[in-house]
């Protein structure tokens, strides 16, 4: 399985990584939402993990994006304690939300229910 990771923070970007590569997926890291789109316009992903907060592309841009390339299942991560952001998240269709800070085997429990539901297992 083939993950997309799009979070600015490097520290957290390789912590959350290395989890998922230790559960058995391929994960690429882009650091902002104009890697990101470089990306998904070049590659295939079974799973996108979006990062809300992201420096220049913003992730509500980022998500058309990639909801015009396909069905590809989405993510979002964020450190925004208000409903708002969670909301308009769930409202363009991401098939699920974790909130920041978490530990690295929430996120791997979250993928793989997120594409179990995926592939309807």
């Amino acid at each position: 399985m083939q993950v997309l990771l799009v979070e600015d923070q490097p520290q957290l970007a390789r912590r959350m990584a290395q989890g998922l590569e230790e559960a058995g997926y391929t994960v690429e890291v882009a650091a902002n939402g104009m890697a990101a789109q470089r990306f998904v316009e070049n590659a295939e992903y079974d799973l996108v993990i979006l990062d809300v907060m992201l420096p220049g592309l913003n992730a509500w841009k980022l998500q058309q994006a990639i909801r015009q390339k396909g069905r590809t299942p989405l993510l979002f991560l964020t450190t925004a304690n208000g409903i708002e952001d969670r909301l308009r998240g769930l409202e363009l269709h991401a098939d699920d939300y974790l909130l920041k800070p978490f530990e690295p085997r929430e996120l791997v429990a979250r993928v793989k229910k997120v594409l179990r539901r995926d592939r309807g297992y």
